[in-house]
């Protein structure tokens, strides 16, 4: 997982598991993997994600935010979700995106 703060709950890993099917649909590698996603907190019947875009003009920010959404209300005993868009920390995908998705993007550690 690529999260900063990783998943405690049973729930919160379910929450993660249908996020990480969203895409970034301008790159078409799930958000997950790319890093995308900072943190998922689950109180009661209600997620919290805080998510970061590509960049701060990233045209696909609100397409991803409301997948990452209605997906985390896919998630049975999940009845409302929050996603919260941060810009700290910075996103980078060096330090954040999975291994995966570095070759994917062409980021390779020599």
């Amino acid at each position: 997982m690529q999260l900063l703060e990783l998943p405690t709950q049973d729930i919160e890993k379910r929450v993660y598991a249908e996020i990480h099917r969203v895409e970034d649909p301008e790159i078409g590698i799930s958000v997950a993997e790319l890093g995308l996603i900072y943190r998922i907190q689950v109180e009661g019947d209600k997620a919290k994600i805080e998510m970061t875009y590509t960049s701060m003009a990233c045209p696909a920010g609100p397409q991803m935010k409301q997948e990452i959404q209605d997906n985390a209300l896919r998630v049975e005993g999940i009845n409302s979700v929050d996603v919260e868009v941060v810009w700290t920390p910075k996103w980078d995908p060096r330090a954040m995106a999975s291994e995966e998705a570095k070759m994917d993007l062409g980021i390779f550690d020599y």
